[in-house]
């Protein structure tokens, strides 16, 4: 933890596409608190905010939602996946020889 919030910028990808463990959850608290207010953090998910008590306890999401939402710039993207379009279009797929 100590090593990452030496960083300026923290990235969380693609956090919600599996439930997490009591331990994960509880740790992505802890770095989400400790880089309040500190560090620049970026959170990727296909959750709304709202959501994430699906993957944690109730009460951390509350407050990791929290954390992550004040002061926050959130950027809401919609439409298709490109790489599901490139893999149903055949581009950008190539055939192992």
């Amino acid at each position: 933890m100590t090593r990452l919030l030496r960083t300026d910028l923290i990235i969380v990808d693609d956090i919600g596409l599996l439930p997490v463990s009591p331990d994960a959850a509880e740790n992505f608290y802890r770095l989400v608190d400790a880089a309040y207010e500190r560090r620049a953090l970026a959170v990727s998910s296909n959750l709304h905010p709202s959501g994430f008590d699906e993957i944690m306890p109730k009460t951390l999401a509350t407050a990791t939602v929290d954390r992550l939402l004040h002061h926050a710039h959130i950027v809401v993207t919609q439409g298709d996946s490109f790489r599901l379009a490139q893999a149903t279009s055949g581009k950008g797929v190539k055939a192992l020889n």
